[in-house]
């Protein structure tokens, strides 16, 4: 898993079934410190997040899957979570991230 910021939308009016019933958005990589360190990618989403949102992006196969329920699904990145803070060494860091 890892650290996203959600940048865009991204609008289908036709989706391959694994795809549909969920919202697509635009992603881009963070590291612990809020900087950005990745190209954008899509996601599907799981967790109603939203642009500007800190998110956490799951990247493995199955567990996308097994998630979806979906044995078909053709899937590389699944948001399964919004982030409000993190805590390194007993510190909290608020995410103020902007899109």
């Amino acid at each position: 898993m890892r650290l996203a910021l959600v940048t865009g939308n991204l609008v289908a009016s036709i989706k391959t079934k694994s795809h549909e019933n969920y919202k697509i958005l635009v992603i881009r990589p963070i590291d612990m410190n809020g900087r950005y360190n990745g190209d954008s990618e899509i996601a599907l989403d799981t967790a109603q997040a939203g642009v500007g949102d800190c998110v956490l992006v799951l990247q493995e196969g199955n567990s996308i899957r097994s998630i979806m329920k979906d044995e078909e699904g053709a899937v590389d990145a699944l948001i399964v979570g919004v982030v409000d803070f993190i805590k390194v060494e007993g510190k909290q860091r608020e995410l103020t991230l902007k899109a």
